[in-house]
């Protein structure tokens, strides 16, 4: 009986022995994994928990936008460094009093106001945004661990409002841009490979011996745009342009001046004007370039437009001569010329009348003299009813309906600048063409380098080059032979006016404003300089192109001829210089 219980027991630790074994083996079997586990999570790295923390720790050189300069190197707009200031509220060794007595006079703010704010019970609090380096190294020499500074970059405009709507802005904090801060922003903002580095969760750089400690301190700039803008021409602009506007009370106005030869806009003046340093605090209608969205009847400008058309289709020549009516019947509407109580009938007028006197019957007769569709593709030629192209965005493709639903009005009334809707850089490019020979180029406000220049910017021949020089040479005759207030005597300048009433906003009817305008180029025997303005709802007086726009080009051409250098072509100057 002893002896089976004695054998029971033996069995018994046998098997437990047997258990425990296998207990032990299994046991050893998971530590042996949960080591090989760890040292391919140590040792191998196989799950990348340290590229995962290099990438935690990794942060980028600072970028700054690069700087945009005028054509001679005056610096339009370019990246400030500004510095945020906070407090961490979990690394307080001061007290908030002891913080506000030390930081309220580098701070310039109230000590009270400051311990208020530092009281908040937030992890992070938000001392004073954009404070200058010379401040925000006074703070670092304190050493005060929780007090970090977060560095940003901020778009400044040193030269104010001067060609705001060239320029535009640029907001960082919501990547908002507009002007060439907007079309060239890839540019702006091209700064190739940056260099990485380690840093810690206080902002602190890790280095180590890949570290390039230049690349981790210096801000990495992207390219410099420059532009074809003349700072001086844009400010000449702009003054003359305010002036006019204050003393007719307009709602808005603008020059634009343009070298007709290669498309280079020398100024771009648009009223109102606005300060992109602070942009937020502009209004909509101060901000936006109308320049270019906006459509308006040029009015007799266009005059200029029809003729040459006429002349390029083989209509009429330099010597052909019109019945001026003084008034004409189209349809159901009776056109007049706006001198019609003064010279009822002026009869058979050459075509340096027609432009003197601005005639609008004339202009309906030649307007007539072409089929739809020819004077139309002749339009299209000039660039109506399309953009142009410039290098700023928001651009309009202006009004222009088909020949097919042209009835006799819209024939008659195109002849004379109201059939159709323009905007100013369409007028600008358009007249660009019979200064430049014929050919007309794209407007650009960037300076481009050949290779960009050949993409970019396109040559398009409107017309033949002696056909071009005719046109040139009746309104330069115009304006010499006329009581013009433009007339100047060291240039030959050709040049057109025009005054047009404002259609109501929602296309339905005329209001009793007016646009007056004037665009010309000079010296006429070898254009360099093409001047625009255009003054919308001046009051008060004498209404009229001739009053109002062309004083403006008056002043502004003087002082272009004389900022740069323009050569006289005028023989009777030539001779007074001489004797």
């Amino acid at each position: 009986m002893g002896r089976m219980v004695n054998n029971n027991k033996s069995e018994k630790n046998k098997l437990f022995s047997k258990r425990l074994t296998i207990l032990q083996v299994i046991f050893l079997f998971i530590l042996l994994l949960f080591i090989l586990y760890l040292f391919c999570v140590q040792v191998l790295d196989v799950r990348q928990f340290r590229v995962r923390a290099k990438n935690q720790r990794r942060a980028s050189s600072f970028v700054m936008r690069g700087d945009i300069y005028d054509r001679n190197g005056i610096k339009l707009a370019t990246d400030t460094v500004y510095y945020d200031i906070f407090a961490r509220k979990a690394d307080f060794v001061h007290t908030p009093e002891e913080l506000a007595k030390i930081l309220a006079p580098i701070l310039k703010i109230s000590q009270y106001d400051l311990t208020e704010k530092l009281r908040q019970n937030t992890a992070l609090i938000s001392i004073k945004k954009n404070v200058d380096r010379h401040t925000r190294d006074q703070i670092a020499k304190l050493n005060l661990r929780e007090i970090p500074m977060d560095k940003k970059s901020i778009r400044t405009y040193p030269q104010g409002t001067l060609a705001a709507h060239v320029l535009g802005y640029y907001n960082f904090d919501a990547d908002v841009a507009s002007g060439v801060e907007l079309t060239a922003g890839d540019k702006l903002e091209n700064v190739g490979k940056t260099a990485t580095f380690e840093m810690t969760p206080k902002g602190k750089v890790i280095y180590n011996i890949s570290t390039d400690p230049v690349a981790a301190t210096r801000p990495v700039k992207g390219k410099d745009v420059t532009l074809t803008i003349d700072a001086a021409v844009q400010h000449v602009c702009e003054k003359e342009l305010m002036k006019s506007i204050q003393k007719f009370h307009a709602h808005r106005g603008a020059v634009i001046v343009m070298n007709p030869r290669n498309g280079e806009i020398l100024a771009y003046a648009v009223y109102p004007y606005f300060d992109p340093n602070n942009f937020k605090n502009a209004s909509s209608f101060q901000i936006k370039n109308w320049t270019l969205t906006d459509v308006f009847p040029p009015g007799s400008t266009f005059k200029t437009i029809t003729v040459a058309s006429a002349i390029e289709l083989g209509k009429i020549n330099r010597y052909s001569r019109i019945n001026d009516t003084g008034k004409i019947k189209v349809g159901w509407w009776t056109i007049k010329n706006y001198d019609y109580a003064r010279r009822p009938n002026p009869g058979m007028i050459d075509l340096v009348y027609l432009f003197e006197h601005s005639s609008n019957v004339a202009s309906v007769v030649v307007a007539q003299m072409m089929g739809k569709q020819e004077y139309y593709n002749m339009l299209k030629k000039f660039g109506f009813g399309e953009r142009t192209g410039i290098d700023l965005p928001g651009e309009s493709v202006g009004l222009l309906k088909n020949p097919a639903r042209w009835d006799a009005s819209d024939h008659a009334s195109m002849g004379y600048g109201y059939g159709s809707s323009v905007t100013a850089i369409q007028m600008v490019s358009a007249l660009s063409a019979l200064a430049n020979n014929g050919v007309r180029v794209t407007p650009h406000v960037i300076k481009y380098s050949p290779e960009e220049e050949a993409l970019k910017v396109k040559r398009t021949e409107v017309m033949t080059p002696e056909h071009a020089r005719v046109v040139t040479e009746l309104l330069t005759e115009s304006i010499n032979r006329g009581k013009s207030p433009i007339k100047n005597p060291s240039y030959n300048i050709a040049a057109k006016t025009g005054t047009s009433i404002k259609p109501k906003e929602n296309g339905s009817g005329y209001t009793n404003k007016l646009y007056t305008s004037i665009v010309g180029y000079m010296p006429s025997s070898n254009p360099q300089v093409l001047i625009y303005v255009i003054v919308d709802s001046a009051q008060g007086g004498e209404i009229w192109g001739n009053t109002v726009a062309a004083p403006i080009f008056k002043e502004i051409s003087t002082q272009i001829a004389r900022i740069l250098n323009l050569q006289p072509d005028k023989i009777s100057s030539v001779s007074n210089i001489e004797n």
